[in-house]
Formats: C-alpha cells, structure tokens, sequence
C-alpha cells in the first residue's frame, strides 16, 4: 500500500471517529430524556417512548438509514449523507441508550426519592442531586458498550455514499486489485478504538463492584 492510500484510509477513520462521536453525542442525552419520560409515567407520552424504542430497536441501522436518505424528501426534508448518518445513528444509539439508563432507573432504591420528595425537594433538583450521579455510575459500562457497536455499525454509513475507513478500504482494495491489505489495515485502525472503549467498560465495571463490595 502506498503512502496515498494510508493517507486515504486514516481520512476515512477520522469521518468513522466523528460520525459516531456525534451519533453518541446527540443519542445519549436524548436516550437518558426518554428513559426519564418512561420512568415517570408521564401520561400519553410514556407509551409513545415505549412504541419508539420498540420499533428502533428492531430496525436494522442501515433500512433506518436508507428511509431517512430517500423517504424524507418525499415530505420535503432533504438531507446530506453526513447529516442522515448522523441522525440515523443518533436515532438508533438514543433507543439502545434508553434502555440501558432505564435499567439503571430501575435499580435506583426507591426510599432516597422518597425521602427527597418527603423533604419538599423539587423533581429536577433531586433529579440533579440524587438520581443522575448514581445511575450515571450504573449505566456508564453499559453505555460504553454501546458507543463500540455503534462505531462498528458505522460501515452501513456508506450505502449512501459516506467513505468512512471500511469504504475506504474497499475503493483501495478496487483500484489495485489488492482487497486484502486495505481491509487488514481498516482492521488495524478500528481494532484500538474499540479495544480501548471495551478496556473502559471493563475498568468502570470492576471499579463498580469493588465499590458495592465495600458498601
């Protein structure tokens, strides 16, 4: 491989890296928002959160990429490759995100919000307080477990034409007849990213159990 094509795959990394860190950006407070409209039982629109997870979590990445890039202009919305990359990965980052802080939720004890209500506190200073530094904690491996499928979900970016490092790699690969280098070295680019992200959750997990274990 030549110097133009390392140069190549290394653009195409950085597009993979801010795609997903822009999906991850917008997918996560958006998740936390619906799994607190859940967790609430705000009425009428709990169970709409419920039937949006539902149906996004069982929609492939790349048919919810492809009705965002071709379905939205039917109803005047046009969007660029980047831009509907971004807000397909959002979409399907916020529904896999909603339910990992919705667990989180879940195993929050129920007599600190108790007492915090008993005490006149207000829902968004104890909310502030009390329940988003603890299932912040809890839902962080999780969380990070997911921001690595999301990059690896990525490659489906480019059926709309984003070169991120996989496309990168097969262009290379056809125009020197050579697919094997190119993909072993997108493989070699993804490989620390997401070991790093899979070390992460690993350590968070760990320091949480040594903290429940002191506890």
């Amino acid at each position: 491989m030549s110097a133009a094509d390392w140069l190549t795959l290394f653009s195409g990394a950085l597009t993979t890296l801010a795609l997903s860190a822009a999906g991850i950006a917008l997918g996560l407070p958006l998740g936390l928002a619906l799994a607190l409209l859940r967790w609430a039982r705000v009425p009428v629109i709990a169970p709409m959160v419920v039937a949006y997870v539902s149906v996004l979590r069982a929609t492939p990445l790349i048919t919810l990429l492809l009705l965002i890039f071709f379905a939205l202009p039917s109803v005047g919305i046009t969007l660029g490759p980047v831009a509907a990359g971004v807000l397909a990965l959002m979409l399907n980052g916020s529904a896999f995100n909603c339910e990992i802080w919705r667990a989180a939720l879940m195993d929050l004890p129920k007599d600190q919000i108790e007492a915090a209500q008993s005490t006149g506190m207000r829902f968004g200073l104890y909310l502030r307080r009390i329940v988003l530094p603890q299932i912040a904690r809890a839902a962080l491996p999780g969380l990070m477990s997911e921001m690595s499928l999301l990059i690896k979900l990525t490659p489906a970016l480019a059926v709309v034409g984003v070169v991120d490092v996989t496309r990168a790699a097969v262009r290379i690969g056809a125009a020197t007849y050579e697919p094997l280098p190119p993909l072993l070295a997108a493989l070699a680019i993804y490989l620390p990213i997401v070991y790093a992200l899979v070390r992460g959750q690993r350590w968070f997990e760990q320091r949480r159990a040594l903290s429940e274990a002191v506890a």
